[in-house]
């Protein structure tokens, strides 16, 4: 069985802290403590991970966030991977900082990312793992909020919700969407 995990952010040095790029920081992390590492290949950087005989394809697009459906798409034709085993990494403004949400489904709720994803595979019908940013800035200021780093004491708390991050990413893959759900959405 196959599983596709997109971890959305865009390319280059200036974005890679950013609040923004947390979807390739929760890759990035899983597949450290993996000691696996990503290839540069096309429509971006990935990596395979052996689960209980489950093969997962982490991805991180290099199409910018707001063509994250073209790599999307790419990687699950090329895997032939159905869309009830993709899993798309994104931050979150609604959500107070940490916070983790698994949804089986939903609206993009303003986030380009996942309107290209959802235009791209004309669905909404695939789980995404919401990760909290928060939204302390001030009215007009969002672009630059998420493009901005996470202050130091976010930093600092990051470590732990990373690594939670990668045990809701290997619980979807081996106990399914719902029981991740149970288990996780309220801590």
């Amino acid at each position: 069985m196959k599983y596709l995990i997109a971890g959305l952010g865009n390319i280059g040095r200036e974005y890679e802290y950013t609040r923004h790029n947390i979807g390739f920081r929760v890759l990035d992390a899983l597949a450290k403590a993996s000691n696996i590492s990503f290839a540069d290949r096309r429509y971006g950087f990935v990596t395979e991970l052996k689960l209980k005989g489950r093969t997962i394809v982490l991805l991180k697009p290099s199409t910018y966030m707001n063509l994250s459906g073209n790599a999307v798409r790419y990687w699950m034709n090329q895997e032939k991977i159905q869309p009830e085993n993709l899993l798309v990494v994104v931050d979150d403004l609604a959500l107070p900082f940490g916070t983790l949400r698994l949804k089986g489904k939903g609206s993009d709720a303003g986030h380009n990312g996942l309107k290209h994803i959802q235009s791209i595979l004309n669905s909404q019908q695939y789980a995404r793992l919401r990760f909290g940013i928060g939204s302390e800035f001030p009215q007009g200021g969002q672009v630059n909020y998420v493009l901005d780093g996470f202050s130091d004491e976010e930093e600092k708390a990051l470590p732990e919700r990373l690594e939670i991050c990668g045990e809701i990413i290997k619980s979807f893959c081996l106990a399914g969407l719902q029981n991740t759900m149970n288990l996780y959405n309220n801590k």
